[in-house]
Order: structure tokens, then C-alpha cells, then sequence
């Protein structure tokens, strides 16, 4: 992978063409295993990745330090990035943009990760209670005073990413982005490109339904919140399987996994356009990282385009009432 281009977002961030994410190292996806995961992270930095994504509410707090300590003999040679805005303590998770917690937010994150500056910091979700030019002007804050180095959204409005952008340059979004999830190629995507900000693709297989394993709902640990999660129930898990083939199809064609075909898809979107497929283990690290080498035609792009176009996938993004569904969606 050290050989494959790099990825690059915006305000001069240049990252590996490929990340991970951390999250279901430590939630939401099964029994934690860390053993593995501290593996499979330094697996990643022997493959040349060398962006790593987490959140102060993954696990909650447990998964920066998972992360934190994995990386610390190789910090200046890693980009970490993470964020704040989710408020775990408040018991319902309730979406913080105040001032004063983001800088709370960030000592106590600089704390668990064990650093001094932390390279890239997003703002998880905007507060609808908070004006976004409040929130970010406490971000600049961080940024002036050396803690942070660069700056990120998520899963904002078109609106809430420009205001946000004239208070300080977003050098990465942070969106739901795969063949299942292309919802930001309407109005998200050229705005991005039209202010210069990179994005950071989260979930690029589809949260595991286009790596093809996934045949049954029975499939998933009783833990595993795709149990409930409106692309894998009832009629719509096996209309999505019904695309899933389709990959799965065009994949054998390559003679790749579905999951690579899907990775892939991705960063042919862009070199601005980066992935960050999450995993635990080093086997499914390393099928991943590989997607990097996988190179598409125009005719292989029309072809996925045949089978998965634009809401091709069955059910929403997030659960109706979900604290993390994003306003926009």
C-alpha cells in the first residue's frame, strides 16, 4: 500500500488512500476482542495506513484509549482523527455543540489518547440548539492553541457545512458514503469540492451487507445493532440481498470480493474521496487495504451503476428517532 496513491482532503491533509475505523472495535458489532484489535491496528500501520478514525462515544471513551494506545510509538507517523458532539453521559445521547464542551471535550480526549494534539477533529453531529459559527468558533480556539491540527463535520447540512467552513476551512466531511449510501453525491458532494473539503467515506461496505457474508438476520450476535437496523429487517434485508448478488456477480468477474468491488467503487469517486472501512480483524484489514490495487474501467463503474444506482438500497440510514440520524437525511 506504501506504493498506492495517497489520499488527499482538504486544507493540505494527506492521508493513506485507505483508513480504518475503529468504532466496532469496541461497540455496536459484537464481542470486543482487543487483543485482536490492537493487532489489527498495528497490522495496518505494517500495510502502510496510516489514518486512524474513533470518537469519544465509541464504547463510550474506551475506544480512544484502545486506539490512543496502539498508536503511541508510531504517533508523528499517523494521522488521528476524532470527535466530539455525542453526550454519552447524558444517558439519552443528546447531540452537544456548546462552547465550553468542546473544549472540554478535547483535554478529555487528548487524555484518553494519550497525546498532545490530536490531527484531525470533527464535529460528530451539529447541535440544532447551538449556532454552528458558535461551535466552530470554539474549534478555531482549539486549532489556534496547537491541540488540534486540522478540522472536520459530519453528517452536516449543506448550509451547516458552508457556515461552518467561513469560521474555519473543514479539511474533511465525514458522511455515510457506498454503493448502498449515495446520498451525498446530490448537493453534498459539489460543495464539497466547491470549497475544497475531502471526504471521508465511513461504512464503504455498507456496514458489512455488500462484503457479502451476510445472508440472515440470524447472522448478526444477539449484541450486533444491525439486528434492528432498517436496511437488514424484514422485506428490505432481502431486497438489499438482491443487490448484494449483483455485486457479488461483478465481483467474480475481477476475481475480488464483493467487499473490494465496493471499496473500490469508492475511491474511483475521487482522490478526495477517501474510505475508512471499519474492522476488528487483521484478515478482513488486509482484504480491505487491498481494495487500493483494485483498478475500475469506466464500463466496470457503468456497470455497478446498473445495479446499484443512486437509493438502490431498501430502508433508511438510521432508525426513525435515532439521536445520530443526521437532520438532513
Amino acid at each position: 500500500m506504501t506504493d498506492t496513491p495517497r489520499g488527499m482532503l482538504g486544507a493540505g491533509l494527506e492521508t493513506s488512500r485507505i483508513g480504518l475505523g475503529c468504532m466496532g472495535m469496541s461497540q455496536s458489532y459484537g464481542t470486543p476482542d482487543d487483543v485482536e484489535s490492537v493487532a489489527t491496528i498495528e497490522r495496518a500501520l505494517e500495510l502502510g495506513v496510516t489514518f486512524f478514525d474513533t470518537a469519544d462515544v465509541y464504547g463510550p471513551f474506551i475506544n480512544e484509549e484502545l486506539v490512543g494506545g496502539a498508536l503511541r510509538a508510531r504517533r508523528a507517523d499517523v494521522i488521528l482523527a476524532t470527535k466530539f458532539g455525542l453526550e454519552p453521559a447524558s444517558g439519552t445521547m443528546r447531540i452537544n455543540g456548546r462552547p465550553d464542551y468542546v473544549r472540554q471535550c478535547c483535554d478529555a480526549s487528548l487524555k484518553r489518547l494519550g497525546t498532545d494534539y490530536i490531527d484531525l477533529y470533527y464535529q460528530h453531529r451539529v447541535d440544532p440548539t447551538v449556532p454552528v459559527e458558535e461551535t466552530w468558533g470554539a474549534m478555531k480556539e482549539l486549532v489556534d492553541a496547537g491541540k488540534v491540527r486540522w478540522l472536520g463535520i459530519s453528517e452536516a447540512s449543506v448550509e451547516e457545512v458552508r457556515a461552518a467552513h467561513a469560521v474555519h476551512p473543514i479539511a474533511a466531511a465525514q458522511y455515510e458514503y457506498s454503493l448502498f449510501s449515495r446520498d451525498i453525491e446530490r448537493e453534498h458532494l459539489p460543495v464539497f469540492r466547491e470549497l475544497g473539503i475531502g471526504t471521508v467515506a465511513y461504512s464503504p461496505v455498507g456496514r458489512g451487507f455488500l462484503s457479502g457474508e451476510i445472508t440472515s438476520p440470524d447472522d448478526f450476535a444477539p449484541n450486533d445493532f444491525r439486528r434492528t437496523h432498517p436496511r437488514f429487517t424484514g422485506e428490505n434485508f432481502q431486497r438489499n440481498l438482491d443487490v448484494v448478488r449483483a455485486v457479488q456477480e461483478l465481483a467474480a468477474q475481477h476475481n475480488v470480493s464483493a467487499a473490494q468491488l465496493a471499496i473500490a467503487w469508492v475511491i474511483a469517486q475521487g482522490p478526495d474521496v477517501v474510505p475508512i472501512p471499519g474492522t476488528k480483524r487483521r484478515s478482513y484489514l488486509e482484504e480491505n487495504v487491498a481494495a487500493a490495487s483494485v483498478e475500475l474501467s469506466a464500463d466496470d463503474l457503468a456497470a455497478l451503476e446498473a445495479v446499484a444506482p443512486i437509493d438502490v438500497a431498501a430502508g433508511d440510514r438510521y432508525a426513525a428517532g435515532s439521536p445520530t440520524r443526521p437532520s438532513w437525511a
